[in-house]
């Protein structure tokens, strides 16, 4: 990843996930979206003296960034509202991408001289693919609809799949490997459905033993080692490991909850690090990457540079909107669930089409164009796809990316009423929830005559969780804005379990009980604690 690996330089592989950790955690505690804070601060470090060359490996980001990341988020993801909207999420990361390789293909041949057309479809390719990331984080954030946020997440899915597809198939033409329209379409096929056909081999068995180990540790790092395993196991047989790793997530997701409760516990902590330390060295080599992609430029114009850069990041931006307002159309007219759901409407599609943000995927492509042909010839035009590429992905990133939640807020678009419903649902839930429990405790105390204080203890805690499902709608206030009782109960012990462990660490520092003793019942306390704020 260094361009000059040594001794001298071996802190600088520590410095970028401590630096990247260290911006991340500013953006964060001050608002700001963290994936742009990243490329910002990228940019600004590649400036400052005795900073070494950070050159993206693409192996290395395709093989270990990349699948983690498509794993968590099809893990996270709701099976069910990515097959309703499955028409929107196929026409964006089908149809647009293929779309945008062609028109941006196109336009970069007819202004740049010199570029070949089966080049400029590389470079295409490359920029076709948006990270929605950025998009994702700042949209969740300002509360966006959920079916918008579900098709953003969707189409991050499995469009890099179609890119890298129509990338490997651009190359071969690129460099006179020997291709038809014909062989462009078969491997296209093949990667997508053996791919999916990797996916869905590997979920069954790594789900059936996942289930049987009955050890959170292990469940856990079979999960771990599943996205790797997916994609190297369809990149093997040229298939698509994108669409292997995502297929394979959502199975094992939307079975997640057959694992034991420790497991989740663990298995959610886990992710939420490795991805929030993943992205954010993703986004901060994305601003590193200037130095060695300027220097390829030496030679060139920088008036023409600016031009063609300003040209192809244009295309690749309007492309977008070109497809996606004629394609919410076409998905109405194709599919009957499509016209049951509720339309997202023209704001709604003014959010779609911006939130095109490029990321570290397309760069990663860019540095796997090969440096010479099949004829020993230099490959056409390789420096300027890196700097074509670098352009368009810092351009989205910054342009669209920091204009993304003055849009949102300028078109009114929000999910207060949607979040509202989901409240009210969930008070209702987890009432009927409640209720059945107790009627499952009162046939228990027939059957086993148990003592009454339990009974008692476990009826009023039943009956505490029914009233503060329905006081969470008054966000833990009353009427008057008077704390209700399950909010003071929560903030009494809260207090409580800090006195308790004030106790616990004051014995250990005493020697009164072993280290081993204290964290057994931290961990007992943190768990009550964290019940009390999911409560």
């Amino acid at each position: 990843m260094i361009r000059r690996v040594g001794t001298t330089h071996a802190l600088w592989l520590l410095a970028v996930p401590v630096g990247a950790l260290m911006v991340a955690a500013g953006a964060r505690r001050i608002g700001l979206s963290a994936p742009l804070a990243l490329v910002i601060a990228g940019l600004a470090f590649s400036f400052v003296p005795g900073v070494p060359e950070f050159e993206l490996e693409p192996e290395f980001v395709l093989f270990v960034f990349l699948p983690p990341l498509l794993f968590s988020a099809a893990w996270n993801s709701s099976f069910t509202n990515l097959r309703e909207n499955v028409w929107s999420i196929g026409l964006l990361s089908v149809g647009l991408v293929l779309f945008t390789t062609f028109a941006v293909g196109y336009v970069a041949h007819l202004i740049v001289p010199d570029l070949p057309l089966a080049a400029a479809f590389v470079l295409g390719a490359i920029v076709a693919p948006p990270d929605a990331v950025a998009a994702v984080s700042i949209a969740q954030r300002l509360g966006l609809p959920r079916r918008t946020v579900t098709v953003l997440v969707g189409e991050s899915l499995f469009n890099d799949a179609t890119a890298l597809t129509a990338f490997r198939v651009a190359l071969i033409a690129a460099t006179g490997a020997g291709f038809t329209l014909l062989d462009g379409v078969g491997r296209f096929l093949f990667a997508a459905v053996v791919g999916a056909a990797v996916g869905l081999l590997l979920g069954p068995p790594l789900h059936w033993l996942r289930t049987r180990l009955s050890d959170p540790l292990v469940e856990n790092g079979v999960a771990l080692v599943a996205p790797f395993a997916a994609y190297l196991i369809a990149e093997s047989v040229h298939a698509s490991g994108v669409i292997a790793v995502v297929v394979s997530g959502l199975y094992l997701g939307n079975r997640e909850t057959q694992s034991a409760a420790v497991t989740r516990l663990i298995g959610h902590s886990f992710w939420k690090v490795m991805v929030f330390l993943l992205e954010s060295v993703v986004f901060l080599l994305i601003g590193l990457q200037l130095p060695p992609i300027v220097h390829g430029m030496s030679g060139r114009s920088w008036q023409e540079l600016a031009w063609w850069a300003t040209a192809v990041f244009a295309v690749t931006v309007t492309a977008r909107f070109v497809w996606v307002f004629p394609a919410s159309q076409v998905r109405r007219l194709l599919s009957r669930r499509e016209r049951a759901l509720p339309n997202v409407g023209w704001r709604g599609l003014i959010v779609v089409s911006w939130a095109g943000m490029r990321g570290v995927v397309s760069l990663a492509a860019a540095f796997a164009v090969p440096f010479v042909a099949s004829d020993d010839r230099p490959f056409p035009g390789r420096d300027l796809i890196l700097f074509l590429t670098f352009t368009t992905v810092l351009g989205t990133l910054l342009v669209q990316g920091l204009t993304f939640p003055a849009l949102i807020r300028a078109l009114g678009i929000g999910g207060e009423a949607e979040r509202y419903a989901d409240t009210v649902a969930l008070a209702g839930a987890q009432h009927a929830a409640a209720q059945a429990s107790l009627e499952r405790l009162e046939e228990l105390n027939a059957e086993e005559r148990l003592d009454a204080s339990v009974v008692e203890r476990l009826r009023q805690l039943a009956e505490h969780r029914q009233l503060r499902a329905w006081e969470r709608l008054g966000g833990g206030t009353g009427p008057e804005g008077e704390e209700v009782p399950t909010a003071t109960y929560r903030r009494l012990r809260r207090e409580m379990l800090m006195a308790e462990r004030r106790v616990f660490v004051r014995m250990r520092d005493e020697r009164r009980i072993d280290d081993e003793v204290l964290t057994r019942v931290m961990h007992e306390l943190d768990l009550e604690e964290v019940a009390l704020s999911r409560d």
